[in-house]
């Protein structure tokens, strides 16, 4: 028997990658899935489809984190975010993607940095 070769697949580099639950748990009024659907639009208005902060999207169909969406994550950064709408998704296109600083009053996780003890002030 052959073996099917396996094309290994190429995605341009980008900054970071934004991932937004569309499962029903999270909204089921369309609300996430019309946020990721204006994503494309407000990233392009921002300067963020090409270029060194280049942001690439992804939709989920579950986050297991079923309250308070449209939820979103902010990978690499480890920042998870909730009640993301338009206007707050705004928000953090200008202040995270853009700028670098997470919007702290809405976001519900964020991640450790690998190496981090957890410790409140540092090692």
């Amino acid at each position: 028997m052959t073996e099917a070769v396996v094309t290994k697949p190429k995605i341009g580099e980008y900054r970071r990658h934004i991932l937004v639950c569309t499962g029903e748990r999270c909204t089921s009024d369309g609300s996430s899935q019309a946020l990721f659907d204006s994503l494309g639009d407000k990233f392009k208005a921002a300067g963020l489809t090409s270029g060194p902060l280049r942001v690439k999207r992804t939709r989920a169909s579950c986050f297991a984190a079923c309250k308070g969406g449209p939820i979103v994550c902010v990978q690499p950064d480890g920042t998870w975010y909730y009640n993301v709408t338009p206007d707050n998704m705004d928000r953090i296109i200008e202040q995270h993607l853009c700028g670098g600083r997470p919007v702290d009053e809405l976001v519900f996780h964020q991640a450790q940095a690998p190496g981090d003890s957890g410790r409140e002030g540092g090692a």
